[in-house]
């Protein structure tokens, strides 16, 4: 039986989301009952993952003494450590027994992604690379002025809102993918999808219309808790 693996990215100082993290690490803010981490754990283990690996820098010792080693949600938790920040990628070169293929995400998202579904997509069709994306909606702050090669105004609008497929923090990894990553060196996402693009290497975009938050910002931790609330039955079974 092949083990599922799911690497969590729990290494960041949450610097957007203070003061609420200068006492606790992001990945540890309450959702519910639960801190954001908790509810992620929860859900890959519903989803057939026994094996997690944190990657942790920021309060490291926080979050391992409240996650030991995942006897409590009988699954199996390690903890890979950054000595200094190295953005999203280059901590998987820290870890070294890493499968063929195996799940990467962000620790502050809220989301009912249905985890054993895009595992297993992205193993059956051999991808390289496959990212969870989310259509969302972007309102400008101001007013876009349409003007021609002379300078002309053709067009106004006022705040106009645009929609963007983005990145939900969420990625299934092959090790292939991890070949181009170097080591020791600040390389997050945006670096390895341009080295992939540059090779030729074909990253996949898995789109999803369901539930997606990250935290990281106040409005929307707030707008978490609130939902959270209302639609527990949704994150955690």
């Amino acid at each position: 039986m092949i083990e599922k693996r799911a690497v969590i990215l729990a290494g960041g100082k949450g610097t957007r989301l203070k003061p609420y993290t200068v006492v606790l690490p992001k990945p540890l803010m309450p959702i519910g009952d639960y801190p954001i981490l908790e509810v992620i754990v929860r859900q890959l283990k519903e989803h057939g993952f026994t094996h997690i690996t944190m990657a942790v820098n920021h309060q490291a010792e926080i979050i391992k003494a409240f996650f030991g080693n995942g006897s409590k949600w009988n699954l199996k938790i390690d903890y890979s450590l950054e000595e200094k920040s190295l953005s999203t990628m280059a901590p998987l070169k820290l870890i070294e027994d890493l499968p063929d293929n195996f799940l990467v995400m962000n620790g502050d998202i809220l989301t009912d992604l249905d985890y054993e579904r895009f595992y297993e997509n992205h193993v059956k069709n051999n991808h390289i690379f496959t990212i969870s994306s989310y259509q969302r909606e972007v309102k400008s702050e101001f007013g876009v002025l349409d003007v021609d090669a002379k300078n002309i105004l053709y067009g106004f609008r006022e705040k106009p809102t645009s929609t963007y497929d983005v990145s939900m923090g969420i990625y299934m990894v092959s090790k292939k993918a991890v070949e181009y990553i170097p080591t020791n060196v600040f390389y997050g996402f945006d670096h390895l999808m341009i080295d992939l693009m540059k090779n030729n290497e074909k990253p996949k975009v898995d789109k999803f219309n369901g539930y997606w938050l990250d935290i990281g910002r106040p409005d929307d931790y707030a707008q978490a808790i609130d939902e959270f609330d209302c639609m527990k039955e949704k994150f955690i079974k």
